[in-house]
């Protein structure tokens, strides 16, 4: 079942792909071999967004219409290769990630189906100081992709005005993301901080169009800036990761001038090799330019002192954190006065 196993050539390594014609995607008909075959032609791109970041695997053992599970620990038997790092979760408990340094790696873990890579914000030699401020524009119900797009043109000017330059990329579904690289000097509370000023300034600009309110029952039909994926623990999908969507769609760096026009569905497994071939990484400089927070900090600073906007919730399963409100949704906390 899947065929012979292969060989296959990723960087002068030779990794072996098991069942390479298991059908992954079923409504296109790309393979487990397809999905390899992807990885190496963006192999530059995808290797820059993963390199020394511990990350993430979400695996779909059975396709892409089966279940999936995230793996966080890399399995005892990776090859010696393949650096890992020790990170934190906010209970407490440590694991050991992979940390990707080469294509070898990536394809590695295409063996074991992983599609959709989650690196972590910060590279492996310091685990707490962030270097990626990572803005998600998350639609809602009543919202679509031109909305983020809409969205993402605001933030565009006011990143441009706190000095700071963002990166936009296609989420692979309906949203879009932001990364603008940052100093390593704040923990994650600091660049979590940072992420609600901006998405509370944006939210100013666009009150109609633009949300940073955590409980759904108060985001109505507008784009939520979902700050808390700057949060220890949460991360986003790297740029060129596969998502599990039935038309194999990809996460697609974009240039700011293409964001108008560009639309997901623009980028699959099938189109992504020929667009890469022909520009590129088009995200390849980011890694160049290092911004600082302070403006932004300041600006959190003023909401907290001439506004009373202090903290906003953490997610469900994380410990109370100080200065964070009560975590209770709107709607209960008035039925429980």
């Amino acid at each position: 079942m899947g065929g012979k196993a292969v060989e296959l050539d990723a960087g002068g390594r030779t990794v072996r792909l098991s069942s390479p014609d298991k059908v992954v995607f079923p409504e296109p008909g790309f393979t487990k071999l397809d999905v390899a075959r992807y990885f190496l032609a963006v192999g530059d791109g995808i290797v820059r967004a993963l390199r020394d970041r511990p990350t993430t695997l979400q695996r779909f053992p059975d396709g892409v219409t089966g279940e999936f599970f995230y793996q966080k620990r890399v399995p005892k038997n990776h090859p010696d290769w393949i650096p890992t790092a020790t990170i934190a979760f906010p209970s407490g408990r440590t694991a050991d990630e992979m940390c990707p340094t080469e294509i070898a790696a990536v394809i590695w873990a295409a063996q074991f189906n992983t599609l959709t890579f989650h690196p972590w914000p910060v590279r492996g030699d310091d685990l707490d100081h962030p270097d990626e401020l990572r803005i998600d524009l998350d639609p809602q119900p009543g919202t679509d992709y031109a909305d983020a797009v809409r969205a993402a043109r605001e933030l565009r000017a006011l990143l441009d005005e706190f000095g700071l330059k963002g990166w936009p990329k296609t989420s692979g579904g309906r949203g879009l993301h932001v990364f603008v690289p940052i100093e390593p000097r704040w923990d994650f509370t600091g660049v979590r901080r940072a992420a609600i000023a901006c998405g509370r300034e944006l939210e100013r600009r666009m009150p109609d169009a633009v949300t940073t309110a955590w409980w759904k029952e108060e985001r109505g039909e507008r784009i939520f800036v979902d700050y808390n994926q700057t949060a220890r623990d949460r991360t986003i999908a790297s740029a060129y990761s596969v998502r599990p969507r039935p038309n194999a769609p990809v996460s697609a760096p974009l240039n700011w001038d293409e964001v108008d026009d560009a639309v997901p569905e623009d980028f699959d497994i099938g189109t992504m090799p020929e667009r890469f071939a022909r520009v590129g990484d088009v995200h390849a400089d980011m890694e160049k330019h290092a911004y600082s927070l302070d403006a932004l900090l300041e600006l959190a600073a003023q909401d907290e002192r001439d506004h009373g906007l202090g903290d906003l919730p953490y997610p469900p399963e994380y410990p109370k954190m100080p200065g964070e409100p009560k975590r209770v949704q709107p709607s209960r906390a008035k039925h429980e006065k």
